[in-house]
């Protein structure tokens, strides 16, 4: 049996983007950018030291709180 502390928090948990899309859009307040999968995709290209070793999965622990920062400085510019 595993103790709490051996076990990964679901915030820790490596996933793909299709469900890091959909589980960032759906916790964000309303009125929030929601991404889309372009965006995302341009958000690894800034980023790619958070893709080590040509890793593409994401974790909402890792890349959340980085998106957030990112998002709104990047969103207008690929809405043009």
């Amino acid at each position: 049996m595993k103790r709490d502390g051996d076990r990964i928090k679901e915030s820790e948990m490596r996933i793909s983007i299709t469900d890091f899309l959909a589980s960032f859009n759906k916790n964000m307040p309303k009125g929030f950018p929601l991404v889309t999968p372009a965006l995302l995709k341009k958000f690894q290209d800034a980023h790619p030291m958070l893709f080590k070793d040509g890793n593409v999965t994401w974790s909402l622990d890792q890349h959340r709180k980085k998106l957030i920062d990112w998002l709104p400085r990047n969103l207008e510019i690929h809405q043009k």
